[in-house]
């Protein structure tokens, strides 16, 4: 596998990743430290989504209720080891996501209050937790970009199984370090077994490059550095969307069929059963999934899908029902085990 020098620091940072250290931006409190928002009703959220899209959530939901809403930023991996450090003393009021296993360590640890069955109702069973203890806000799609003068169609794989085939061999990349893809691999343990998907990840050891990122990976594919790259959707639709300086030799490839490459990841949100004001932590939660929450999905600029209160994707978007998505309960995504069978291949 060769590794170029602009994703040597992905790698080098991958085990660091795993102890909490921010990908997002921003930093969070220590743990343990007292929120303001306790004292005065105020609900502080725990955000490991796109800060700009929880903000819009926030904004919105302030200028309907009147209640303040304070965020504080980092790495799906960041706030729930914090969140889990924290215990009963934490003073987050609501956390979310922008994957599955980081939503499941923090159910596993007890540390969920029961979604009230309101919002429970808004969001079909797909995108939600069997359990209960948290729920889908928003979702997004697996999906091999590639570069177009270099591949057609019909010389795609027809899994994302067969990337770990000899004659996949230097051809195509992904960013190992990060959350997104750790889920990527959770839905393949779940779906096709841990024997297989440590097959896998062997056969990705020889075959891919890592990059820094998901958008470094596209931008890879894009300046003709690698063919393809494994990584979600709406990189490729957030850069058309702007300049689509970054995408414009790029074009997006869907397995479909239920195959493991087309795995929907489900963003969550949860409050926790800690919560001072746990009454105003359910609205907020019920308000992003409710219509107004994903009208912002829909309308705006995160290209992530709006799965709940019957609103439709953004339009630019393949509909979500097109994706033939394998069924996966989001509850049961470990990201320990993928961390183990990542780091034995060699991958972090």
């Amino acid at each position: 596998m060769k590794i170029r020098n602009n994703a040597l620091a992905g790698i080098a940072l991958a085990a660091t990743a795993a102890l909490g250290l921010s990908a997002c931006g921003g930093s969070p409190a220590p743990a343990g430290t007292a929120s303001p928002a306790a004292t005065n009703g105020e609900i502080t959220v725990y955000n490991a989504q796109h800060e700009s899209l929880t903000k819009e959530w926030a904004d919105a939901f302030t200028a309907e209720t009147g209640i303040k809403v304070t965020l504080r930023q980092g790495s799906d991996t960041e706030m729930s080891n914090q969140i889990v450090q924290e215990g009963a003393a934490s003073p987050a009021d609501v956390f979310l996501t922008e994957n599955s296993p980081a939503m499941a360590q923090v159910e596993n640890a007890g540390l969920f209050a029961d979604v009230d069955k309101d919002t429970i109702a808004q969001v079909p069973e797909e995108f939600r937790p069997s359990t209960g203890k948290w729920t889908g806000i928003a979702a997004r799609s697996t999906v091999f970009v590639y570069d177009k003068t270099k591949l057609t169609e019909d010389k795609l794989p027809k899994s994302m199984l067969d990337l770990a085939k000899p004659e996949w061999k230097g051809k195509w990349a992904a960013s190992p370090a990060g959350a997104d893809f750790q889920a990527i691999v959770s839905a393949l343990v779940e779906l096709k077994g841990e024997a297989a998907a440590e097959a896998w990840l062997k056969g990705m050891k020889e075959n891919f490059t890592a990059y820094k990122g998901n958008s470094t990976a596209m931008k890879a594919v894009n300046a003709g550095e690698i063919d393809a790259a494994l990584i979600y959707h709406y990189y490729y639709y957030g850069d058309q969307a702007k300049t689509g300086e970054n995408s414009k030799n790029v074009t997006p490839y869907y397995f479909k069929n239920q195959d493991p490459g087309a795995f929907v990841s489900v963003s969550g949100g949860g409050v926790l059963k800690s919560s001072k004001n746990a009454e105003k932590a359910q609205a907020f939660l019920k308000f992003v999934t409710g219509k107004k929450g994903q009208e912002v999905l829909q309308k705006g600029t995160s290209f992530e899908y709006a799965i709940a209160s019957e609103v439709p994707a953004n339009e630019k978007l393949v509909p979500i029902k097109d994706l033939q998505a394998p069924t996966v309960d989001p509850a049961k995504l470990n990201s320990q085990k993928v961390t183990d069978l990542m780091t034995k291949a060699g991958l972090l």
